[in-house]
């Protein structure tokens, strides 16, 4: 059975998202949402759960390098249970250490510097962070 994933990169600002499927292994981007200070317009992220009905939200959990939590790892936190009370979906969180930069090396590598815009970033972000969590489950 094939498991479609929706990923989140959260941001105060800026909320990466993008679809995956398990059968394939591979994700793509969708989509940059604005948030402010943390919080985005729930009414876009239902027309996401509802368009593509995830059988699993993934979360991108910001650790420091150490491993050890930060403020934005329990906003992050936050963020993912407040998808499951509102939306009623499964939800994974995902260890997204360095994301951000394999993100702009694979952006760069696509299209040069004109790529890293930072809704790419953020989507692209989404996008490794379905694809370790697809990595952690073989």
């Amino acid at each position: 059975m094939t498991q479609t994933v929706l990923g989140f990169d959260f941001g105060t600002k800026s909320i990466g998202v993008a679809i995956g499927q398990q059968i394939t292994g591979t994700a793509r981007p969708l989509l940059s949402l604005k948030a402010t200070d943390g919080i985005p317009n729930w009414e876009d992220i239902g027309k996401l759960i509802a368009e593509w009905q995830p059988d699993l939200v993934v979360v991108g959990l910001p650790l420091n390098m150490d491993g050890t939590e930060q403020e934005m790892t329990q906003r992050a936190r936050k963020f993912a249970n407040r998808l499951n009370s509102r939306f009623g979906v499964k939800i994974h969180t995902q260890d997204e250490r360095l994301t951000t930069a394999d993100a702009k090396a694979r952006l760069f590598e696509l299209g040069g510097y004109k790529a890293l815009t930072k809704d790419q970033i953020d989507a692209v972000s989404a996008v490794l962070i379905i694809e370790s969590y697809f990595d952690s489950c073989y």
